[in-house]
């Protein structure tokens, strides 16, 4: 099992409510890495990267929650 299939998992196991603030979480650091890099502070810019991924995969699990709530 990959990192990326484990991190899905560990997001499935969690709760509308819980997400949602990972989600916050995870708007918060992309928006301080986005800062740091316009002030030429970031060491890692693939970090911006995986954020965004990351924001994108906390959505998913969102949207499949509110699907198997509507079925």
């Amino acid at each position: 099992m990959t990192k990326n299939n484990q991190y899905m998992e560990s997001l499935r196991g969690k709760s509308t409510q819980e997400l949602q603030e990972e989600l916050v979480s995870a708007k918060k650091e992309l928006f301080n890495l986005r800062f740091q890099n316009a002030t030429n502070q970031l060491d890692n810019t693939s970090r911006i990267r995986d954020v965004r991924r990351n924001i994108a995969r906390i959505q998913t699990v969102i949207v499949e929650q509110a699907a198997a709530k509507e079925a």
